[in-house]
């Protein structure tokens, strides 16, 4: 029985681990930090349970197919409760709340510009085929080679699929008002490039969005890493937790060990779903890393975060569980955090309040807040420049729903840049990963197979094929698929 080796229990890394024990591998994964999840982490505090990592639940079809796999459904770990509305969003002299049905959003579109009802369903019919068609064709392929999408089907796929025109300029032939062009925008916002610079594809996120819904895991987002690692129980996968690994022993171009400070594993394969950097910089001899220090300073990054998460002892109008704020200058705040790597002057900014919907996550009669600002990339932070946006976003959002709340905040902390270093090894501090620009798409990105160890495999967010919790759960599977495929092909 062949021995693997998985380095970090994020989705990805529980996904690949999952699978590569059902077909019958002796699976080992060890885990720098004391518990499963990697991203999709949580903390308790003063009777509040914070989600530290995502908060959207898209694409649910995605989490039912790998639960399939293993003979479950989500209602085996957790109940789903469907957003309505899906969100709010304030802007400066307005504020809109997007409804889940969708017959009711065209109405809204169409009382503010006329006309945008149909042609937000045409916008959505055209996104729903890029959907099926890239759920199905791209994200599933290992990004090996070009060859892999020289096929008659997925060439002419490629033109429908509008890989090479801007998702702003499609969105600009269904809206012209600013405020429904955001709405629309917004999706990709995460995607790490602005919506100049973000293929047309990427409006299946818009199918997403709109039209498959966004859900709430009762209990919180860490429900979803207690299922992944109840699977990985159950077909026998291994975990070590407070195991960091340190680095991987060798015999010619092949990985025989992975080392922690405790312990040396053996192993007869390796896959790494710490970060990717970390891994092929850090823990890999520089003789065998698949691509230079060069080669990662010139990858566009998507945007770090500051994370702001607030007990409030008090509740609180006006918020819905999710809340963006556009009350600011989109386009400035974009071309901060995306060109100039900068801390942004007057930033746009998200508020997650699950205690809206479930009232297991902070004490009766208090809120539980969870405050996200995009900012560029390896910046420098510090605990003045958090209580400076702190101040910014809640003099915000006091002035959105009418009441001072400063007052009645009983907890807080912030997690930045430097804490996505530490907690995470994330490169240059980074929490969304690469861009998905067209030139880190697919066979672009960082490859998921080493050029050099023929044993070393990577699985995540910044190899294929990307960032976000549905595109991790696919990454896992992907590779070891290949895994498998590749040992029926040399047994």
């Amino acid at each position: 029985m062949k021995k693997v080796i998985i380095v970090g229990a994020g989705i990805a890394g529980l996904s690949a681990a999952s699978i590569l024990a059902k077909d019958g591998y002796d699976v080992t994964v060890l885990e720098k930090n004391d518990k499963p999840g990697g991203r999709i982490n949580y903390f308790k505090a003063d009777g509040f349970t914070f989600d530290m990592g995502p908060s959207w639940y898209w694409m649910p079809e995605v989490f039912e197919q790998f639960y399939n796999k293993f003979g479950y459904t989500s209602s085996d770990f957790y109940k789903l409760i469907r957003l309505d509305p899906s969100y709010k969003v304030v802007f400066k002299d307005d504020k809109i709340n997007l409804p889940s049905d969708f017959k009711e959003l065209q109405s809204l579109f169409e009382n503010i510009e006329t006309g945008s009802g149909h042609k937000l369903e045409k916008f959505l019919s055209v996104a729903k085929y890029k959907y099926e068609v890239g759920m199905s064709e791209f994200v599933w392929k290992p990004s090996l080679s070009w060859s892999e999408f020289i096929d008659l089907r997925i060439l002419k796929s490629a033109l429908q699929l509008q890989m090479f025109s801007s998702i702003s300029k499609e969105i600009q032939k269904v809206v012209s008002d600013t405020r429904l062009r955001q709405i629309l925008e917004f999706p990709v916002l995460f995607l790490g490039a602005t919506p100049q610079d973000t293929p047309a594809l990427y409006s299946l996120m818009n199918y997403a969005d709109i039209k498959l819904g966004t859900w709430y895991p009762k209990g919180g987002m860490y429900k979803i890493a207690e299922a992944f690692y109840k699977i990985a129980l159950d077909v026998g996968v291994t975990f070590k937790f407070n195991e960091e690994v340190d680095k991987f022993t060798y015999k010619d171009a092949h990985i025989t060990a992975v080392k922690t400070s405790n312990y040396t594993f053996l192993a007869d394969l390796v896959v790494s779903n710490a970060d990717y950097h970390h891994t092929d910089r850090k823990l890999t001899d520089s003789v065998f890393s698949n691509y230079s220090e060069k080669y990662w300073d010139s990858r566009k990054m998507a945007p770090s975060s500051l994370l702001v998460f607030l007990g409030v002892n008090k509740k609180l109008a006006g918020l819905e569980h999710h809340n963006l704020f556009f009350d600011a200058d989109f386009q400035h705040h974009a071309y901060q955090i995306y060109k100039d790597l900068d801390w942004p002057d007057d930033p746009l900014f998200y508020v997650c309040c699950p205690s809206k919907t479930d009232l297991t996550v902070a004490p009766e009669g208090m809120e539980n807040l969870f405050l996200l600002m995009p900012v560029g990339p390896g910046l420098k932070d510090s605990l003045e420049i958090s209580e400076h946006y702190l101040n910014v976003m809640l003099d915000r959002i006091e002035k959105h729903i009418d009441v001072s709340f400063k007052e009645n905040i009983v907890f807080k902390k912030f997690f930045s840049v430097s804490d996505f270093k530490s907690v995470y090894n994330s490169f240059k501090g980074n929490a969304y990963g690469l861009a998905n620009t067209l030139l880190q798409t697919a066979v672009l990105k960082p490859s998921l197979k080493s050029k050099k160890l023929s044993n070393l495999y990577f699985t995540g967010q910044l190899t294929t094929p990307g960032p976000g919790l549905p595109p991790s759960i696919i990454s896992g599977q992907v590779v070891a698929n290949e895994i498998i495929k590749q040992n029926q092909k040399y047994a």
